[in-house]
């Protein structure tokens, strides 16, 4: 048994960064008549030249919506001004030549950045508001001009008119006047102050009634009321103020464009390119309109408005855990060595680990979470009775509470630790007590079939143990085997046991019962570490305590003299490979956290399958990597939060009144060089539904291993005070828009209380940047590329064997590599992110090959099988990089396409070729002589060697031939359609 120290944790000091918004007032931006009312009240932005220099100017549109000005200039005025109509597209972030090779601009936030590309030659201006909130508005008022001519010269434009009001619009104001209706008995048009107060909180969940009240206080007294009568314009100018989502907003306005409001098709693009649902089809969205639009009319026309939109987005539909995870998805018929299991220590105490008071409601709510491996102390009781800790001074006997909610949460195996203490005696009644309770539960050697028990050479799966109960008890020392005696805490071993039915619990006359983690030498490290000693074992010797932990089960427990119940950092001894880190579910905190975030993925089962570098019997992994691990490619890892909704007050915080300064920290658990955590600008001025819009990249080495964890706090110039969390594991982030729910300090969900953030995961080392140097150099001469290389293990014919395949590994290297790169360059060509995709692509590339007043200048053909496009009549400069750029990945693709299935059948051929001496190896080592270092050094190199060309055979040089030729094909029939 470890009994481990804290790790420390991943939390530094933290800057206090205050973020105040920049928009004029409270008044939130609820419709294009909002966004263009501001920008002709102009504002301050700052625009980027290509020459670096960076100025500030006053931005203004003019009263006729038809052009924008600047000042100051050393233009003349009729020259310093751009018109609407010669704008061809307006893009968000830093996605132009100007900002991608502007040093200067680089300390400028991304989300304040936009660029309106205009004039036949699609030039830039490239501007950076003061804030996201701002660089929104004008992104949303621009793009609504062009999409809406008839609004320039100060024309209504039908249905999508600035007068009238858009179709999303005169939607959200009929349903708005019918809810109102509903509850305005005498139909007079006007309902009390309470009434109108009640409805608004119905119809926006989480909403605070006193801002609902105040805000009619304030109406009434700017319109010098006597009454607090609310009427219709009131009651849906104030639901339109305090209801309205500004980030929902403006997103729906970017996928819409014109009507403020989603059709089917609008919606069905928005799952495919943001939300990852290739499959996603009209009939569905309409589906999806009928369960979230509110109002009658939408559900009618098969339309989603601003309000639907958000009750969408806050919806499970949307939620951040993959649905797959809620139920049990991963392989369950490995052996038991091969799952992370959930364990507790002592929960059966309220208090502290060391004198808290017993209760049965501990076992309970940890058997409720999933743990699947409780712990309970049995000393010699009175009358020959053995005594359960957890019975004393309560009502009740632990074992029926164990018995009755045993498999209610989860139907896989349950472990018992039995913290035993009792003489032969005693222990023989134990027994009886134990067979009398759990019955056919409980796991005895012949419960199984006889090619699973007797003297297996591994675990039984955890699917062959469902519903079994198995027992965990500690092994007295040889000296008093089998005689009275008791062992201590720390006299318990790492580890233990080979096989389940291996070791027999020590009760004299009762070897009928099988016993799990019983401490054997033959498996065992040769020394029995003190506590210090157990921590320091998990850190120096990382690559032994894996390779041990492939066939035994390892337990880890809070060592017994932390008297404040604290936990230890349980990532630490997970990337050891320790399966069962127990601990006190009674103290809250980042420890509990994480833990309820590595199993809370499949279906919350309490079984959590390792990563295939500790199953695997040839394989290396050290837990100490500061690096990229062999054969696992990393991933880069992109979180923007966007906002946050609903937010509480900290718990204990009441004398700070209503003020909450919240901010948000976002910490990557797992191995050494994932460690880390980025923060938010604090949202000052009391704002409990703050925007954010900050975007955040980490580089994830270690997947399977990976937690993020959301932290939301209260900024305080004495001490920072908790106000929510959630933690999930890598594996089970969905990309996309995603509602984040935040929990509280017990773990229980917030009512209401959210994150809005956005996911995208790509597999580009080095955050999803084009290494430029990529394609422009002879083949075979890389500068800066990273290559996997083989170790040399000291023994000549394993080194000749693995030699011929350094050349498929660098050649497998460069596929790849400069077919990345060439799709990212195309992207950043496009003006999107390295995270978009190619559909996206298509979207930006259409647009500028569809001219408004004539056919496209380009034409899409077959070559080969690849789509190609053709060129037709003149093209601008900017039109034909685009399109050798498109020409450039095509043909990247195609090299990878066509070359991956011969290299990877040369490193299938090695792999195979190096497998042949795995069971040869020690006597390889002893014919070349090699002893301490060298002799584990070899065995290490050749470990690190089969998984690095195991790895990549698996993958296919991380790309499948035939899904990489039809996914490129597919976007045929997206040209086809868009052109």
């Amino acid at each position: 048994i470890l009994a481990d120290p804290s790790v420390a944790k991943v939390s530094g000091g933290r800057k206090k960064t205050v973020s105040f918004s920049s928009m004029p007032s409270e008044k939130k931006v609820s419709s294009a008549a909002d966004c263009l009312a501001f920008m002709q009240g102009g504002c301050e932005l700052k625009k980027v030249r290509p020459n670096s220099r960076i100025y500030s100017r006053f931005y203004t549109l003019d009263s006729e919506l038809s052009c924008l000005r600047w000042e100051p200039s050393k233009k003349d005025g009729d020259r310093a001004r751009l018109d609407i109509s010669a704008i061809r597209e307006v893009r968000t972030g830093k996605s132009t030549e100007t900002f991608l090779h502007n040093g200067p601009s680089d300390h400028l936030a991304e989300e304040a950045a936009f660029s309106i590309i205009h004039g036949d030659e699609y030039q830039s201006l490239d501007l950076v508001a003061l804030s996201a909130d701002v660089a929104n508005i004008w992104v949303t008022g621009l793009r609504y001009l062009l999409s809406h001519p008839g609004a320039i010269g100060g024309g209504s434009g039908g249905d999508g008119g600035v007068g009238e009001g858009s179709i999303g619009n005169k939607m959200r104001w009929n349903w708005l006047a019918a809810e109102f209706a509903l509850v305005d008995e005498d139909g007079h048009g006007i309902v009390s102050e309470d009434t109108a107060v009640a409805t608004i909180c119905k119809l926006c969940p989480g909403i605070k009634e006193a801002k609902v009240r105040l805000r009619f206080k304030e109406i009434q007294r700017s319109k010098e009321k006597l009454t607090s009568h609310v009427t219709l314009e009131e009651f849906q100018e104030a639901y339109c103020e305090l209801c309205t989502r500004p980030d929902v907003y403006f997103l729906l306005v970017q996928l819409s464009k014109d009507r403020e409001c989603l059709d089917a098709q609008d919606l069905r693009l928005f799952l495919e390119t943001e939300q990852g649902l290739s499959l996603a089809t009209t009939e569905g969205c309409l589906e999806l309109f009928c369960r979230f639009e509110p109002s009658a009319a939408g559900r009618e026309r098969g339309l989603l408005g601003l309000d639907g939109f958000t009750r969408y987005l806050q919806s499970a539909e949307c939620q951040l855990l993959d649905p797959e995870h809620q139920n049990v998805c991963q392989d369950m018929k490995m052996p038991l060595s091969h799952y992370f299991i959930s364990a507790s220590y002592r929960s059966y105490l309220l208090d502290d680990q060391v004198h808290g008071r017993a209760d049965l409601g501990g076992l309970i709510r940890a058997l409720q979470v999933g743990c699947r491996c409780l712990e309970l102390g049995v000393t010699d009781g009175p009358e020959g009775e053995p005594l359960l800790g957890v019975d004393h001074g309560t009502d009740g006997n632990a074992l029926e509470v164990v018995n009755k909610y045993a498999f209610l949460t989860s139907q896989y195996p349950l472990l018992l630790y039995l913290c035993q203490r009792c003489s032969p005696s005693q222990q023989r009644t134990l027994a009886q007590h134990l067979k009398k309770v759990f019955g056919p539960k409980l796991y005895t050697p012949e419960s199984l079939p006889a090619s699973l028990g007797g003297r297996a050479t591994i675990l039984p799966s955890p699917e062959q143990l469902k519903g079994k109960v198995l027992l965990v008890g500690k092994k007295l020392p040889p000296e008093v085997e089998g005689s009275e005696g008791e062992v201590s805490e720390e006299d318990e071993e790492i580890g233990g046991g080979g096989p389940l039915a291996g070791r027999r619990m020590t009760i004299p006359g009762e070897e009928e019962l099988g016993v799990v983690l019983v401490p054997s030498q033959q498996h065992s490290p040769p020394s029995t570490p003190s506590t210090p000693e157990a921590g320091r074992l998990a850190s120096e010797s990382p690559e032994e305590l894996v390779n041990f932990t492939k066939r035994s089960l390892t337990r880890v427990r809070p060592s017994s003299v932390r008297l404040d119940s604290s936990n230890p950092n349980p990532q630490g001894y997970w990337k050891g490979g320790v399966q069962l880190v127990a601990l006190n579910q009674q103290t809250p905190g980042a420890m509990l956290d994480l833990t309820r975030g590595r199993f809370m993925q499949n279906g919350g089962c309490g079984y959590v399958l390792r990563p295939a570098v500790m199953r695997e019997e040839v394989s290396y992994f050290s837990a100490q990597s500061q690096g990229c691990v062999p054969g696992v490619p990393p991933q880069t890892l992109r979180v923007k939060v966007i906002s946050a909704h609903s937010l509480p007050k900290p718990q204990g915080s009441g004398a700070k009144g209503e003020v909450i300064d919240p901010y948000v920290v976002l910490e990557l658990h797992g191995v050494p060089a994932d460690c880390t955590e980025q923060r938010t600008r604090t949202a000052a001025q009391n704002q409990d539904d703050p925007l954010f819009d900050e975007t955040f990249e980490f580089q994830v080495n270690m997947p399977e291993l990976a937690l993020l964890r959301f932290v939301v706090l209260d900024d305080d110039y004495i001490g920072d005070d908790f106000i929510g969390q959630y933690t999930i594991a890598f594996e089970c982030l969905q990309p996309g828009y995603r509602n984040v729910p935040l929990l509280g300090l017990a773990g229980d969900p917030l009512p209401h209380a959210s994150l809005f953030v956005h996911i995208a995961i790509t597999n580009r080392r080095g955050g999803g940047k084009a290494q430029r140097w990529g394609l422009s150099v002879r083949r075979g001469v890389r500068r800066g590329r990273e290559y996997v290389t083989l170790r040399n293990t000291g023994i000549k014919v394993l080194d000749d064997t693995f030699r011929p395949a350094s050349g498929p590994l660098r050649e497998a290297t460069d596929l790849r590599e400069d077919a990345l790169c060439a799709t990212v360059a195309f992207k950043e060509q496009c003006g999107l992110p390295p995270t978009a995709t190619l559909k996206q692509c298509i979207q930006s590339l259409a647009t500028r090959l569809q001219s408004p007043d004539g056919p496209p200048s380009a034409t899409l053909t077959l070559k080969d099988g690849y789509p190609c496009l053709e060129p037709l009549g003149n093209l601008t400069d900017a039109t034909r990089k685009l399109l050798n750029g498109y020409d450039t990945m095509i043909s990247a693709n195609k090299q990878l396409i066509e070359n991956a299935d011969g290299v990877h059948e040369r490193i299938a051929q090695v792999q195979k070729e190096g497998m042949v001496f795995h069971e040869d190896l020690p006597r390889l080592v002893e014919k070349e002589n090699l002893k301490g270092r060298k002799q584990s050094k070899a065995v290490e190199s050749f470990a690190w060697n089969i998984t690095v060309l195991k790895t990549l055979k698996a993958m296919k040089i991380q790309v499948s031939s035939k899904s990489c030729l039809a996914s490129i094909k597919g976007r045929v029939c997206d040209f086809s359609k868009t052109l």
